[in-house]
């Protein structure tokens, strides 16, 4: 793998992008950790796991870790449900090179997995269908039909890649959700938030994972966690407020 590999600090690998200037995973929380903690276990926490299939859009898909561990989660717990997961990517040529990607032990048993997308974009058995669709995450959302019970929100970071973080494409997003959906991000950021709230999303602490806290949120009112109030929190800084497209284009 061309890339330069970067050990986290639970000794799993990640890489830094070039074009963003950003590693794909937390150095300090680490790549796996990152993922199950902050996306996965707390998603399926919350999620009604007794439907036959459910929708999983992975945002981006990058190294692959969320859909790797999703995979891995569904294993350890012995979950029935079809997992359909669809993932964007833009970059096309780091999916093809994951072949040689030295990831962790606990992902090991789904390197079938990985040699399927690198090699086709996609894997599909009795349980599992992941697709990877190469292109901007934008355009993806503005032309599948396709709703989802769970959306890890693991774009870049707002400095880096603030179009995936706008009010616009929490629109856009929205539109794709169940009504009981959970969406799960490491962002904490008020920006982030109000983009959320703006398009009628409820935000939520996260429960505590061992990891730095991000942001849970859902159309449904009634998750099991602590509210976040950002009507409070604009009140506190009448100057904060959400991004938007046309600041960035």
């Amino acid at each position: 793998m061309a890339k330069q590999l970067i050990e986290t600090e639970d000794g799993s690998y990640t890489c830094r992008s070039e074009r963003f200037d950003e590693c794909y995973h937390s150095t300090r929380d680490g790549a796996l950790q990152e993922s199950l903690k902050k996306h996965i276990e707390p998603a399926f926490s919350l999620i009604d796991t007794s439907k036959k299939e459910l929708t999983i859009l992975d945002i981006c898909f990058g190294l692959g870790y969320n859909t790797l561990t999703t995979l891995y989660y569904a294993r350890q717990h012995d979950l029935r449900c079809k997992l359909r997961i669809v993932s964007p990517e833009f970059d096309e040529a780091l999916v093809h090179s994951l072949v040689d990607f030295p990831y962790p032990e606990a992902l090991q048993p789904f390197k079938r997995v990985v040699d399927a997308i690198a090699a086709h974009g996609y894997y599909d058995d009795e349980k599992v269908r992941v697709d990877v669709v190469f292109g901007d995450a934008r355009d993806f959302l503005k032309t599948t039909d396709l709703k989802f019970d769970i959306a890890y929100q693991d774009a870049f970071s707002p400095k880096k890649n603030p179009l995936l973080w706008t009010k616009e494409y929490f629109a856009d997003l929205v539109k794709h959700l169940k009504k009981d959906a959970v969406v799960t991000t490491y962002s904490s950021a008020t920006p982030v938030r109000m983009g959320m709230v703006e398009n009628g999303l409820y935000v939520y602490e996260p429960p505590k994972t061992g990891v730095r806290s991000g942001t849970i949120a859902s159309p449904s009112s009634k998750l099991p966690l602590d509210s976040i109030d950002m009507q409070l929190k604009k009140e506190r800084n009448p100057n904060a407020a959400s991004l938007r497209d046309k600041d960035f284009k």
